[in-house]
């Protein structure tokens, strides 16, 4: 039996798992076009996007990084079905699905020079009722080298879109126009454009995909459930134009796929953190802000140089803020630079992370009706007493209102 969760008191959105602190309202086999958060205005495109992308300021399919859980280490009395490859890596016919890549690329221009670059490209899939499925999308280029940051969003409704629902071989495949994301047990290609920048990429997973909470599997009781993994450390190679100059570029990316029947609430958010270090280990952490601004949930994982998977308690996590960066489009003030320490029998680290350009932020309005700081560090710190250096990406979202 499908459970519907239905969203009350919303105002925005974002992305990522069960995410930070959002309070949820189920039926069990409801019929979610009782779900109206915005007046019936205009087109149909417009009421899809409506329904589907205001259902929250936060991550869903409003942001990016979306929902990250709340972890339970209470075991769930639910029995659902095990994430299968790559079956599962397609779309499935829940309320909420993304896929989410960010990296780090290095080209060589024709002078010989090397140019830095972060990037970010999003797919979100939101389904609601008998409706089409209604598609959001974000690309960023952090031009690392240039000191500049540019990005663009699309979104379209698809009313023949074909869902396989877990039972593709032929693993992902989304487009919007001449933007896609397509793969199969790790091998993926990424292609999207905008003004002065082009992406087209292929990407290999280096480790097997780590399924969040355990077992992928992440129950919220009523409140219905999701399913997330990571691939945290993928091989990139391939073309960037920067500026109509064809730069063959290669570099590091991570990957986040997760779906299921949840809907945000506004009024909450997160500060989510993927690390790539040098000595081949990785850690995912983020902090769920409940509307007070107070820590609610913490997450903390870890995956070792064999490719072990370990979640850490959170007490073991302590941030301290560095700087702040205020917006002058939005006019939010989001925390810029992190001083990280984690202190568990199976890890003891102390990271710096700093941005690797102040101004990161996408407001995207048009597509997911809200704005958020998605963005580039570069990381240094020590891991078990021992120097290590590294890159990643951190996810603010909650800081801008409005």
């Amino acid at each position: 039996m499908k459970k519907r969760l239905i969203a009350s008191g919303c105002r925005g959105t974002h992305k990522h798992g069960t995410h930070k602190g959002c309070h949820y309202y189920a039926t069990i086999g409801g019929n979610v076009s009782s779900i109206v958060v915005a007046p019936l205005v205009g087109a149909m495109l417009l009421l899809l996007l409506i329904l589907i992308l205001s259902s929250c300021a936060a991550p869903g399919i409003v942001s990016t990084t979306g929902q990250l859980p709340a972890v339970k280490r209470t075991p769930q009395t639910v029995s659902l079905p095990s994430i299968r490859f790559p079956q599962d890596e397609a779309a499935h016919n829940d309320l909420t699905e993304w896929w989410y890549y960010t990296g780090h690329l290095n080209a060589v221009t024709s002078g010989g020079t090397l140019h830095h670059y972060g990037f970010e490209l999003v797919f979100f899939q939101a389904i609601r009722s008998d409706l089409p499925p209604v598609y959001a999308a974000h690309f960023a280029i952090s031009d690392i080298t240039r000191g500049e940051f540019h990005f663009d969003q699309r979104r379209q409704s698809e009313p023949g879109a074909v869902i396989p629902n877990g039972r593709s071989t032929r693993g992902i495949d989304v487009h919007i126009g001449d933007w896609s994301i397509q793969g199969v047990n790790g091998l993926d290609h990424l292609a999207a454009t905008m003004a002065n920048y082009g992406l087209h990429v292929n990407l290999q997973a280096l480790k097997p995909p780590v399924l969040h909470n355990g077992s992928g599997l992440i129950t919220y009781g009523l409140a219905g459930f999701s399913y997330y993994y990571s691939r945290t450390r993928m091989a990139v190679s391939g073309t960037l134009n920067d500026h109509n100059q064809p730069l063959q570029v290669t570099g590091e990316a991570w990957m986040d796929h997760q779906w299921g029947n949840f809907l945000t609430l506004a009024g909450s958010g997160w500060d989510w953190f993927s690390i790539q270090l040098n000595n081949n280990t990785e850690m995912m952490l983020y902090l769920i802000r409940d509307a007070s601004g107070k820590t609610i949930s913490t997450y903390i994982g870890y995956i070792g140089p064999g490719a072990d998977d370990h979640l850490l308690p959170a007490s073991a996590l302590q941030v301290k803020v560095l700087n702040h960066w205020v917006s002058p489009t939005t006019g939010a003030t989001y925390p810029s630079g992190w001083q990280l320490e984690i202190n568990d029998p199976q890890l003891h680290v102390s990271l710096t992370l700093l941005p690797e350009l102040k101004n990161q932020e996408l407001v995207v309005y048009q597509s997911t009706g809200n704005s958020y700081w998605e963005g580039a560090v570069s990381i240094q710190g020590q891991s078990a007493g021992k120097s290590v250096a590294g890159e990643g990406y951190v996810e603010l979202t909650g800081y801008a209102r409005g």
